[in-house]
Protein backbone atom coordinates (compact mmCIF):
# COMPACT_ATOMS: atom_id res chain seq x y z
CA UNK A 1 0.00 0.00 0.00
CA UNK A 2 1.07 3.38 -1.11
CA UNK A 3 1.57 5.59 1.84
CA UNK A 4 -0.67 8.87 2.93
CA UNK A 5 1.75 11.90 2.21
CA UNK A 6 0.92 14.58 4.84
CA UNK A 7 2.20 18.50 4.58
CA UNK A 8 1.69 20.39 7.63
CA UNK A 9 1.02 23.85 8.23
CA UNK A 10 2.79 25.47 11.36
CA UNK A 11 5.61 23.85 12.73
CA UNK A 12 5.67 25.06 15.88
CA UNK A 13 3.68 23.91 19.39
CA UNK A 14 1.31 21.23 19.04
CA UNK A 15 2.55 20.68 15.66
CA UNK A 16 5.30 18.29 17.11
CA UNK A 17 2.31 15.74 18.95
CA UNK A 18 1.23 15.53 15.86
CA UNK A 19 4.08 14.99 14.00
CA UNK A 20 5.45 12.21 16.83
CA UNK A 21 2.04 10.28 16.62
CA UNK A 22 1.54 10.50 12.45
CA UNK A 23 5.48 8.93 12.56
CA UNK A 24 4.56 6.21 14.61
CA UNK A 25 1.86 5.13 11.52
CA UNK A 26 3.88 3.01 9.03
CA UNK A 27 0.62 4.12 6.92
CA UNK A 28 2.28 7.92 6.92
CA UNK A 29 4.94 9.96 5.33
CA UNK A 30 5.15 13.50 5.96
CA UNK A 31 6.05 14.91 2.94
CA UNK A 32 6.18 18.85 3.14
CA UNK A 33 6.17 21.77 5.86
CA UNK A 34 4.91 25.27 5.52
CA UNK A 35 5.78 27.64 8.40
CA UNK A 36 6.25 31.29 7.73
CA UNK A 37 8.84 30.82 10.82
CA UNK A 38 12.26 29.20 9.30
CA UNK A 39 13.86 29.12 12.78
CA UNK A 40 10.63 26.89 13.88
CA UNK A 41 10.71 24.82 10.66
CA UNK A 42 14.60 23.73 10.89
CA UNK A 43 14.33 23.06 14.65
CA UNK A 44 11.36 20.72 13.45
CA UNK A 45 13.06 19.18 10.76
CA UNK A 46 16.36 18.45 13.00
CA UNK A 47 14.20 17.00 15.84
CA UNK A 48 11.72 14.88 14.11
CA UNK A 49 14.39 13.65 11.31
CA UNK A 50 12.76 15.02 8.21
CA UNK A 51 14.86 16.18 5.93
CA UNK A 52 13.43 14.66 2.76
CA UNK A 53 10.68 16.92 3.55
CA UNK A 54 10.07 19.77 1.29
CA UNK A 55 9.67 22.99 2.84
CA UNK A 56 7.76 26.21 2.15
CA UNK A 57 6.98 29.86 3.98
CA UNK A 58 3.64 29.61 2.31
CA UNK A 59 1.50 27.47 2.65
CA UNK A 60 -0.39 28.09 -0.53
CA UNK A 61 2.88 26.93 -2.53
CA UNK A 62 2.97 24.08 -0.57
CA UNK A 63 -0.57 23.01 -1.66
CA UNK A 64 0.54 24.19 -4.97
CA UNK A 65 3.94 22.29 -5.53
CA UNK A 66 3.66 19.13 -3.08
CA UNK A 67 2.31 15.50 -3.99
CA UNK A 68 -0.56 15.55 -0.67
CA UNK A 69 -3.44 13.48 0.60
CA UNK A 70 -3.98 15.11 3.70
CA UNK A 71 -2.88 18.17 5.13
CA UNK A 72 -2.62 18.91 9.22
CA UNK A 73 -3.58 22.27 10.37
CA UNK A 74 -1.37 23.68 13.39
CA UNK A 75 -1.46 27.62 12.94
CA UNK A 76 -3.09 30.42 14.69
CA UNK A 77 -7.01 30.32 15.15
CA UNK A 78 -8.55 32.81 13.05
CA UNK A 79 -6.21 30.86 10.05
CA UNK A 80 -7.88 28.06 10.51
CA UNK A 81 -10.52 28.80 7.80
CA UNK A 82 -8.68 29.77 5.05
CA UNK A 83 -5.89 27.45 5.27
CA UNK A 84 -8.87 24.69 5.66
CA UNK A 85 -10.88 25.74 2.88
CA UNK A 86 -7.92 25.92 0.89
CA UNK A 87 -6.83 22.24 1.65
CA UNK A 88 -10.25 20.94 0.83
CA UNK A 89 -10.49 22.60 -2.60
CA UNK A 90 -7.32 20.73 -3.53
CA UNK A 91 -9.01 17.93 -3.16
CA UNK A 92 -7.11 17.15 0.00
CA UNK A 93 -8.37 15.65 3.84
CA UNK A 94 -7.82 17.65 6.45
CA UNK A 95 -6.70 17.65 10.33
CA UNK A 96 -7.78 20.69 12.01
CA UNK A 97 -6.19 21.93 15.67
CA UNK A 98 -8.44 23.21 18.05
CA UNK A 99 -10.95 25.46 17.60
CA UNK A 100 -12.30 24.50 14.06
CA UNK A 101 -12.77 28.16 13.26
CA UNK A 102 -13.17 31.53 14.73
CA UNK A 103 -16.95 31.43 13.51
CA UNK A 104 -20.37 29.04 13.55
CA UNK A 105 -20.53 31.01 9.85
CA UNK A 106 -17.12 29.75 9.31
CA UNK A 107 -17.68 26.46 10.51
CA UNK A 108 -20.97 25.61 8.94
CA UNK A 109 -18.85 26.89 5.32
CA UNK A 110 -16.11 24.32 6.13
CA UNK A 111 -18.91 21.63 6.53
CA UNK A 112 -20.35 22.50 2.95
CA UNK A 113 -16.81 22.53 1.56
CA UNK A 114 -15.68 19.32 3.02
CA UNK A 115 -19.03 17.33 2.10
CA UNK A 116 -18.88 18.74 -1.65
CA UNK A 117 -15.08 17.70 -2.16
CA UNK A 118 -15.97 14.48 -0.75
CA UNK A 119 -13.04 14.86 1.83
CA UNK A 120 -12.09 13.60 5.40
CA UNK A 121 -12.37 16.67 7.68
CA UNK A 122 -11.99 15.99 11.24
CA UNK A 123 -11.00 18.17 14.74
CA UNK A 124 -8.51 17.53 16.65
CA UNK A 125 -9.95 17.04 19.96
CA UNK A 126 -8.05 14.83 21.78
CA UNK A 127 -10.15 13.74 24.48
CA UNK A 128 -12.27 12.26 22.52
CA UNK A 129 -9.97 9.39 22.38
CA UNK A 130 -9.04 9.43 26.13
CA UNK A 131 -10.70 6.63 28.44
CA UNK A 132 -11.35 8.99 30.71
CA UNK A 133 -13.53 10.63 28.87
CA UNK A 134 -15.13 8.13 27.07
CA UNK A 135 -15.78 6.23 30.43
CA UNK A 136 -17.52 9.70 31.80
CA UNK A 137 -19.54 9.58 28.21
CA UNK A 138 -20.49 6.48 28.32
CA UNK A 139 -21.36 5.86 32.06
CA UNK A 140 -23.62 8.79 31.24
CA UNK A 141 -25.39 7.58 27.87
CA UNK A 142 -26.24 4.05 29.83
CA UNK A 143 -27.86 5.95 32.92
CA UNK A 144 -25.07 5.19 35.15
CA UNK A 145 -25.92 8.06 37.35
CA UNK A 146 -29.48 8.32 36.53
CA UNK A 147 -31.03 11.67 34.68
CA UNK A 148 -28.44 14.20 34.56
CA UNK A 149 -29.00 17.45 36.35
CA UNK A 150 -25.95 19.58 36.08
CA UNK A 151 -22.52 20.03 35.29
CA UNK A 152 -19.50 21.86 36.75
CA UNK A 153 -16.38 21.64 34.04
CA UNK A 154 -13.56 24.15 35.56
CA UNK A 155 -10.06 24.89 33.98
CA UNK A 156 -6.90 26.52 35.35
CA UNK A 157 -3.45 27.63 33.55
CA UNK A 158 -0.91 29.79 33.85
CA UNK A 159 -2.15 31.14 30.49
CA UNK A 160 -1.97 34.69 31.05
CA UNK A 161 1.49 34.48 32.14
CA UNK A 162 2.82 32.03 29.50
CA UNK A 163 1.24 33.80 26.55
CA UNK A 164 2.44 38.03 26.80
CA UNK A 165 3.42 38.65 23.77
CA UNK A 166 2.90 35.82 21.72
CA UNK A 167 0.10 35.33 18.80
CA UNK A 168 -2.65 33.62 21.68
CA UNK A 169 -2.35 37.23 23.03
CA UNK A 170 -3.44 39.04 19.96
CA UNK A 171 -6.87 38.74 19.26
CA UNK A 172 -6.14 39.45 15.11
CA UNK A 173 -4.61 35.89 15.31
CA UNK A 174 -6.40 33.82 18.10
CA UNK A 175 -9.89 35.14 17.90
CA UNK A 176 -10.13 35.39 21.59
CA UNK A 177 -8.55 34.57 25.04
CA UNK A 178 -8.76 31.68 27.40
CA UNK A 179 -11.54 30.44 26.45
CA UNK A 180 -10.69 30.24 22.49
CA UNK A 181 -7.47 28.57 23.39
CA UNK A 182 -7.27 26.14 26.22
CA UNK A 183 -11.11 26.53 26.95
CA UNK A 184 -12.31 25.16 23.75
CA UNK A 185 -11.41 21.46 25.06
CA UNK A 186 -13.37 22.09 28.28
CA UNK A 187 -16.16 23.11 26.14
CA UNK A 188 -15.65 19.96 23.92
CA UNK A 189 -16.01 17.71 27.03
CA UNK A 190 -18.90 19.29 28.23
CA UNK A 191 -20.61 19.09 24.94
CA UNK A 192 -19.24 15.77 23.58
CA UNK A 193 -20.20 14.14 27.13
CA UNK A 194 -23.78 14.85 27.97
CA UNK A 195 -24.70 15.66 24.40
CA UNK A 196 -26.90 18.36 25.72
CA UNK A 197 -28.07 21.65 23.59
CA UNK A 198 -27.41 24.86 25.33
CA UNK A 199 -29.89 27.74 24.98
CA UNK A 200 -28.77 29.97 27.61
CA UNK A 201 -26.08 31.29 28.41
CA UNK A 202 -24.90 34.39 31.13
CA UNK A 203 -20.90 34.85 31.25
CA UNK A 204 -18.77 36.99 33.65
CA UNK A 205 -15.31 37.92 31.68
CA UNK A 206 -12.03 39.41 33.30
CA UNK A 207 -9.42 40.89 30.98
CA UNK A 208 -6.76 41.21 33.30
CA UNK A 209 -5.56 44.18 31.22
CA UNK A 210 -4.95 41.87 27.93
CA UNK A 211 -6.52 42.41 25.09
CA UNK A 212 -8.31 38.79 25.27
CA UNK A 213 -9.99 37.60 27.87
CA UNK A 214 -8.32 35.68 30.38
CA UNK A 215 -10.97 34.28 32.90
CA UNK A 216 -14.20 33.58 32.21
CA UNK A 217 -17.12 32.37 34.57
CA UNK A 218 -20.45 31.48 32.80
CA UNK A 219 -23.70 29.70 33.46
CA UNK A 220 -25.42 27.76 31.04
CA UNK A 221 -29.07 26.34 30.72
CA UNK A 222 -29.41 23.27 28.09
CA UNK A 223 -32.86 23.06 26.55
CA UNK A 224 -32.87 19.28 28.19
CA UNK A 225 -33.29 20.51 31.81
CA UNK A 226 -29.64 20.45 33.51
CA UNK A 227 -27.78 23.38 33.78
CA UNK A 228 -24.13 23.78 34.23
CA UNK A 229 -21.00 26.32 35.36
CA UNK A 230 -18.29 26.83 33.29
CA UNK A 231 -15.32 28.40 34.85
CA UNK A 232 -12.21 28.94 32.77
CA UNK A 233 -8.77 30.64 34.76
CA UNK A 234 -6.42 31.71 32.83
CA UNK A 235 -4.70 33.47 35.22
CA UNK A 236 -3.72 30.72 37.99
CA UNK A 237 -0.18 28.92 39.38
CA UNK A 238 -0.95 25.95 37.59
CA UNK A 239 -2.95 23.64 35.65
CA UNK A 240 -6.15 22.07 37.31
CA UNK A 241 -9.09 20.52 35.30
CA UNK A 242 -12.13 19.07 37.23
CA UNK A 243 -15.81 18.23 36.28
CA UNK A 244 -18.74 17.22 38.22
CA UNK A 245 -21.17 15.52 36.48
CA UNK A 246 -24.34 15.04 39.07
CA UNK A 247 -27.81 12.64 37.87
CA UNK A 248 -30.93 12.26 39.94
CA UNK A 249 -28.56 8.70 41.02
CA UNK A 250 -25.15 9.56 41.58
CA UNK A 251 -22.18 11.56 40.13
CA UNK A 252 -19.35 11.17 38.40
CA UNK A 253 -16.02 13.23 39.42
CA UNK A 254 -13.03 13.78 37.32
CA UNK A 255 -10.18 15.97 38.86
CA UNK A 256 -6.49 16.01 36.92
CA UNK A 257 -7.19 12.21 35.13
CA UNK A 258 -8.77 10.70 38.23
CA UNK A 259 -12.31 9.48 38.28
CA UNK A 260 -14.96 8.42 40.92
CA UNK A 261 -18.29 7.45 40.73
CA UNK A 262 -20.55 8.30 43.86
CA UNK A 263 -23.96 7.32 45.25
CA UNK A 264 -25.47 8.51 48.12
CA UNK A 265 -25.04 6.16 51.28
CA UNK A 266 -22.40 4.09 49.07
CA UNK A 267 -19.03 3.36 48.61
CA UNK A 268 -16.91 5.26 46.33
CA UNK A 269 -16.48 3.65 42.73
CA UNK A 270 -13.43 3.55 41.19
CA UNK A 271 -13.75 2.66 37.61
CA UNK A 272 -10.86 0.82 35.93
CA UNK A 273 -10.13 1.87 32.53
CA UNK A 274 -8.54 0.42 29.42
CA UNK A 275 -5.28 1.91 27.53
CA UNK A 276 -6.43 4.20 25.00
CA UNK A 277 -6.06 2.36 21.72
CA UNK A 278 -5.78 5.53 19.17
CA UNK A 279 -5.24 9.14 19.41
CA UNK A 280 -6.69 12.12 17.13
CA UNK A 281 -3.99 11.59 14.12
CA UNK A 282 -4.16 7.69 14.18
CA UNK A 283 -8.09 7.76 14.08
CA UNK A 284 -7.43 10.77 11.16
CA UNK A 285 -5.39 8.48 8.94
CA UNK A 286 -7.87 5.46 9.61
CA UNK A 287 -10.98 7.46 8.71
CA UNK A 288 -9.08 8.12 5.10
CA UNK A 289 -8.20 4.61 4.86
CA UNK A 290 -12.00 4.22 5.42
CA UNK A 291 -11.50 2.15 8.49
CA UNK A 292 -14.04 4.06 10.50
CA UNK A 293 -16.01 6.96 10.43
CA UNK A 294 -14.82 10.20 11.28
CA UNK A 295 -14.76 10.45 14.69
CA UNK A 296 -14.59 14.09 15.45
CA UNK A 297 -16.77 15.52 12.26
CA UNK A 298 -17.06 19.25 11.51
CA UNK A 299 -21.07 19.17 12.99
CA UNK A 300 -19.90 18.01 16.16
CA UNK A 301 -17.06 20.89 16.34
CA UNK A 302 -19.04 23.14 15.33
CA UNK A 303 -21.38 23.23 18.22
CA UNK A 304 -18.47 24.19 20.39
CA UNK A 305 -17.66 26.80 17.95
CA UNK A 306 -21.57 28.02 18.32
CA UNK A 307 -21.10 27.81 22.61
CA UNK A 308 -18.10 29.89 22.19
CA UNK A 309 -19.59 32.35 20.08
CA UNK A 310 -22.51 32.42 22.40
CA UNK A 311 -20.80 32.75 25.38
CA UNK A 312 -18.53 35.83 23.59
CA UNK A 313 -21.75 37.73 22.16
CA UNK A 314 -23.76 37.69 26.10
CA UNK A 315 -20.34 38.76 27.10
CA UNK A 316 -20.44 41.59 24.52
CA UNK A 317 -16.85 40.60 23.73
CA UNK A 318 -16.27 40.38 19.75
CA UNK A 319 -12.37 40.99 18.24
CA UNK A 320 -11.92 43.72 15.59
CA UNK A 321 -13.77 41.77 12.85
CA UNK A 322 -11.59 44.30 10.53
CA UNK A 323 -8.34 43.69 12.09
CA UNK A 324 -8.93 39.73 11.97
CA UNK A 325 -9.83 39.67 8.55
CA UNK A 326 -6.86 41.72 7.41
CA UNK A 327 -4.11 39.19 9.22
CA UNK A 328 -6.00 36.39 8.24
CA UNK A 329 -5.69 37.16 4.75
CA UNK A 330 -1.86 38.43 4.81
Amino acid sequence: MSKIRVGMIGTGGIAGWHARQLLELPEVQITALADTSKANQDAFIEKFGLQDAKTFSDYQDMLEAAELDAVVICSPHTLHFQQANDVLSKGLHVLIEKPMTCSSAEAELLIRTAEQAGRVMQVSYQRHFQPEFLYIRDAIASGEIGKLTSVTASLYQEWRQGTTGSWRANPALSGGGFLMDSGSHIIDVLLWTTGLTPVEVKPQLHMHGADVEIDTFTSIRFAEGPVAGLNLVGYAPCWHETFVFCGENGGIFYDNGKITLRRMGQETIIPVLPKATTNQDKSFIDAILGRHEVLVPGEFALKVVKLSEMIYQAAGYVPDAELIKEEGTA
